[in-house]
Order: structure tokens, then C-alpha cells, then sequence
């Protein structure tokens, strides 16, 4: 089975990784500032926060940007449901806003339409790796005094007028999961201009420790002395994990380059069939594709699925919209909330992506897709 994904990995991720398993530090130690500078510096930003995973990256994020109970969010259906339980797990309150058609990310439009006096944060997606409508969503962020937060777990490497994800945003949300476009195995990261935002994102990766004697409330306890003043978590990356980072995000550029290739031949091959609908690349970006996301007809979606599965490619579907799931409808969200982004639903198909595929590969994915669209 072809899988739709799969990480990237050569004989240097390995020694790397050896390497640092041979070392004085497991974890908190040098080889997590070191990645941590390289991906600031990949954003383009001052800060960058290695956590465990993209989900803890969205649940710092969100605790940076002071969500509590009683707080609305305000984000797309069309992502992975951790986009929306982060935030949920802080007590806010989750508004869906409808998609663009096109693109599959959060609409602007409808983002600013769902804002409420008690909306505090506007979170976009960055859906199979194409940047969110930036511009517009941070002049919502501005005139209605929001922070502007990115999940960017599709898109490390992709830029939007030249500008890489990472700095488009208040707070960006990249995940490090070995189908993404460069992987630490699990990971992710919180990258911010912002000082005030990155000192709370740091504190709360590191259960809110206050080590600073200048900020503790009883700075004379002792040389061991640390502080709790706020609760947060342990989602501390390991220098195992790091080294493979640094490694990896030395190759994104190629990694990148190969995953637009094979985005090129599909849409060459793809683009006459019928009732079908490619990706799009919006003016002015540079995507990472980490997605291949074809939109078949709806009535014969499963049928096309299934025919894939059956020939050997591990094809997907991202993603049934969030508020589908039971724990939201047991809060009371129902079906119909989010119709264009139902209907993206009903009609994706994720063909595989990712950069170790061959020319053969490609082209046996192509046969597979006009024939089952031809035939189911």
C-alpha cells in the first residue's frame, strides 16, 4: 500500500540522532536552544518554543494568548479536531466560521461575521499547506483587538507574498509529525515576534516555573529556588528529538521543491477529468503542499475511496468537520453550522504527498485515480 504520507528520513537524521543519545543531554539541553534558534530563524522571528507535539504547540499558543473559560474562539471546521479541542480544553467556547470554497481556509468574511464582543482569538488553518488570507485576517485581529493565531501545521516552509509562515501572525502553530514536512517524530512548535507572548508560552511548556529571581515572590528561599505563580504543563522536547530537527529543516527547501513537483505533475495529469476540482495555489503564495487535496463528485466519493484503497494507494480524507465529532454535538453543535465546508468534505480525497516519492510512484497514482474515477 502506498501510504497518502510518510516521513523523510536518510542515514544523517540517524547518526544525529546517535549522536546526541551519546551526549551529556537527553533533554533541556543544548541541542533544544539549537533548534529552537533554527526554526525562529526559518520564521523569521525571535522566538521560537519546542513542545511535544502540534497540539501541545496549539494549547501553548492558545494559553499565551490568555484564553480561560468564558472566552470565544473563533476557527475553522475544516482541520484536525485539535485546532478547536485546544482551545476547548481552556473553556472557550468554539465558533465555527465557513471556509473559502477554493482553498479550504478559514474565510475572512465569515470569520469576522462570527466575532462577538467576547471573541478573543481568530484562528486560521493553513489547510494542505496554503497560507491563510493574512492580510485580512490581521486587520480583523487589529480593528477588533484579537490575537491573530495561525495553525501552521501543514505549512512550514510555504510563504505568502515572499513572507514565510511564522511571521504572518500573532502566534504560529507549526506540528513536527513524521508526515509533515519535516519531522522531530512527535513535536511541534510555537514560534511569536511577540516577548510577552513567547515568555508565556515558555512558562507554560515548563509547568509555569519561575525561575528568574527578579520575578519570584520569595527570591531569598535559595540557589535552588523556583516558583509556580500560573499552572501549566510539561510539553518539553528532548534533545533526541531536536537534533533530528536541526537536521531535518536543513533539508525543508528540497523537501518542499519535491512536494510542489509532484503537485505540478498531478494537476497536469488530473486537470481534464471531469466533476473533478484541484487544488488551488492562491496568487502570491508559495505553498509547502503538505496535502494533494482532489475533490471528486460526492455522490461517488466513498466509491472512488474504495477503489483507490483496493488498488494499493493508501489514499485519505482530510477532514470531516470538526463539530461532526460526538463531543461536540453532545454541546450542542449541529450538522449544517458550516455548508461549504461540509460539501469540501463530502468531496476530498488526499492522494499521497510526500517528498520520497518516485516518478513511478506518481505516475502509478495517476493511472489509479483516472481509472477509479472513470469506473466507481
Amino acid at each position: 500500500m502506498l501510504p497518502y504520507g510518510r516521513q523523510s528520513i536518510d542515514d544523517s537524521d540517524v547518526e544525529v540522532v546517535a549522536r546526541t543519545m551519546r551526549s551529556e543531554w537527553l533533554t533541556t539541553g543544548p541541542e533544544v536552544d539549537r533548534f529552537e534558534s533554527a526554526v525562529a530563524q526559518r520564521a523569521g522571528v525571535p522566538h521560537a518554543i519546542s513542545v511535544t507535539s502540534g497540539t501541545a504547540a496549539l494549547h501553548v499558543a492558545y494559553a499565551a494568548a490568555g484564553i480561560s473559560p468564558g472566552d470565544e474562539v473563533v476557527t475553522t471546521p475544516l482541520t484536525f479536531v485539535a485546532t478547536a479541542a485546544a482551545a476547548a480544553l481552556l473553556g472557550a467556547k468554539i465558533v465555527f466560521a465557513d471556509v473559502d470554497p477554493r482553498t479550504g481556509c478559514l474565510d475572512p468574511v465569515a470569520a469576522e461575521a462570527a466575532v462577538t464582543d467576547r471573541t478573543r482569538v481568530v484562528a486560521g488553518v493553513d489547510y494542505a499547506g496554503v497560507p491563510v488570507d493574512s492580510a485580512a485576517l490581521r486587520d480583523l485581529a487589529t480593528r477588533r483587538e484579537l490575537v491573530f493565531l495561525e495553525d501552521a501545521a501543514h505549512s512550514i516552509g510555504s510563504t505568502r507574498n515572499g513572507v514565510p509562515v511564522g511571521s504572518l501572525a500573532d502566534l504560529t502553530a507549526y506540528s513536527f509529525f513524521p508526515t509533515k514536512n519535516l519531522t522531530t517524530t512527535e513535536g511541534g512548535a510555537v514560534v511569536t515576534a511577540s516577548d510577552e507572548l513567547a515568555a508565556r508560552a515558555r512558562a507554560f511548556k515548563n509547568h509555569g516555573l519561575v525561575r528568574d529571581r527578579a520575578q519570584q515572590r520569595y527570591p531569598d528561599e535559595g540557589p535552588w529556588h523556583q516558583e509556580v505563580h500560573s499552572f501549566g504543563l510539561n510539553y518539553r522536547l528532548p534533545d533526541v528529538l531536536s537534533a533530528l530537527g536541526t537536521n531535518q529543516l536543513q533539508r525543508l527547501d528540497a523537501f518542499v521543491a519535491r512536494r510542489a513537483e509532484i503537485k505540478r505533475v498531478y494537476d497536469d495529469a488530473l486537470v481534464d477529468l471531469d466533476g473533478v476540482d484541484l487544488p488551488v495555489q492562491p496568487e502570491g503564495t508559495a505553498p509547502a503542499w503538505h496535502l494533494y487535496p482532489l475533490r471528486v463528485p460526492a455522490q461517488r466519493r466513498r466509491a472512488i475511496f474504495e477503489a483507490l484503497r483496493a488498488d494499493g494507494i493508501g489514499v485519505q480524507v482530510n477532514y470531516m468537520p470538526a463539530y461532526w465529532h460526538p463531543v461536540f454535538e453532545d454541546l450542542g453543535y449541529q450538522r449544517g453550522m458550516c455548508p461549504v465546508a461540509e460539501e469540501y468534505y463530502r468531496r476530498e480525497i488526499s492522494l499521497p504527498m510526500f517528498p520520497g516519492l518516485t516518478d513511478a510512484d506518481v505516475e502509478r497514482v495517476i493511472a489509479a485515480v483516472r481509472k477509479a474515477v472513470a469506473t466507481a
